[in-house]
């Protein structure tokens, strides 16, 4: 028989029996939208990630206090002075690369304004450099000075949602707040940031850090331990030249904090530590997702090969007829591997129609990003249609090994 001719008999046997094709094909098409859904919201979810941490700033290095649990590294770091301001001077001074620096000490306090009270906001202590490091701009009014920092002048930059919270449609700038105990003058609004990596940086207050070390910190407590910060950024100029500013960084650390590089009392880490990190995340997430894909078109194969099976039962004296007028098995092993080939194929198409459209619709709804990668598309397909042939055999070569006379003799 020619190809044509297997195929058009397949269609036509497939044909008469609609709703049960239909369902035996309905394991494919999970297995196929699966594939495609799971992988589009892991994409969507990889893209997030990376453009929020893009958002934070371009080219950054982050240093942060690194704490050991117990033994000798635990006692130190218990009673280390973690990051101080001078460490901040030390690298814009001493190592060459760097575009900027900038550092932040944050603590949450009650804020009011005339007639609004907003508890627990988010009052980080920074210094100038926080708008160009960050990416960040100032809709409104004006960033703080270092003269600003240096005469602790208790001023404060706004985030715009708590601006809003705290003065409505009214204009701060030039209003006062009271933090804590202390008076503040607003002398600048930021730009809506929105959400980056989980923070929220439009309700948080910015002043000069030593504002925050001198009005809202133990004083006597941090005169103690040096004017520390919880984190460090540094801007580099090149982005080929991370690896060795890291290096420079580490040494000069090392040598100021009286520390070792294999047991260091700080931790550096890069954007690209952390997009690796999420990324690592969100391949286990879409392995195990994969998996889960890959039972559903098992599952699928196997409902093809027993509606098969059946089918080759049902159709048994068929067969013998055909034998009878001259089909040869390898004729009678093509009609029925070609019907299977047809469920598959056809399961895979809808499978692909379906998790497009389910794609679409998580992110509708669900409030969930998703990123079509056209590589699941053919690779849930191409997964169908070789399940659909690998279970699709068995029954086919069944059929090809009837007797003839046994066939013709099946009621």
């Amino acid at each position: 028989m020619r190809i044509t001719e297997i195929f058009r008999a397949a269609f036509e046997a497939i044909a008469k029996n609609k709703a049960r094709s239909l369902l035996t094909m309905l394991g494919l098409v999970i297995g196929v939208a699966a594939v495609i859904v799971m992988i589009s919201i892991s994409a969507g979810t990889e893209a997030t990630i990376e453009e929020e941490i893009t958002r934070l700033g371009t080219n950054l290095i982050y240093i942060t206090r690194s704490f050991n649990m117990g033994g000798i590294s635990g006692m130190r770091d218990l009673f280390s002075g973690g990051l101080v301001y001078d460490d901040a001077l030390a690298i814009k001074e001493k190592i060459s690369g760097v575009s900027g620096v900038v550092v932040e000490q944050s603590t949450n306090q009650t804020v009011k304004s005339e007639e609004v009270v907003v508890e627990n906001v988010n009052v980080m202590g920074t210094t100038p450099s926080f708008p160009s490091v960050r990416d960040m701009d100032v809709e409104k009014g004006r960033y703080f000075t270092d003269q600003d920092v240096d005469l602790e002048e208790k001023v404060a930059v706004l985030g715009s949602s708590l601006a809003k919270s705290l003065f409505g449609d009214e204009d701060p700038i030039g209003r006062t707040i009271i933090v804590d105990k202390t008076r503040l003058s607003i002398i600048g609004v930021m730009a809506e940031k929105g959400m980056v990596g989980g923070v929220d940086y439009d309700s948080r207050l910015f002043t000069p850090i030593t504002v925050v070390w001198h009005q809202f910190s133990n004083y006597q407590f941090a005169r103690l331990m040096g004017d520390q910060v919880d984190m460090i950024f540094v801007e580099i100029a090149d982005p080929d030249n991370m690896d060795k500013i890291i290096t420079q960084i580490s040494l000069l650390l090392a040598k100021r904090h009286e520390v070792t590089l294999d047991d260091p009392d700080f931790k550096i880490t890069t954007q690209q530590d952390i997009i690796g990190t999420q990324e690592a995340t969100t391949e286990a997430f879409r392995t195990l997702l994969g998996w889960v894909a890959g039972v559903s078109l098992v599952v699928g194969g196997i409902g093809i090969m027993n509606i098969m099976l059946v089918s080759v039962t049902e159709r048994t004296r068929e067969i013998g007829i055909r034998q009878s007028v001259g089909a040869t098995p390898s004729d009678i092993r093509w009609q029925f591997l070609a019907e299977s080939i047809l469920l598959s194929v056809t399961g895979g198409l809808l499978g692909i129609l379906v998790g497009i459209g389910s794609s679409a619709l998580f992110q509708r709804f669900a409030d969930m990003r998703t990123v079509i990668v056209p590589g699941s598309i053919l690779l849930s397909f191409v997964a169908a249609t070789a399940v659909g042939i690998f279970f699709g055999f068995y029954p086919a070569n069944k059929a090809a090994r009837l007797d003839p006379i046994d066939a013709l003799r099946h009621e």
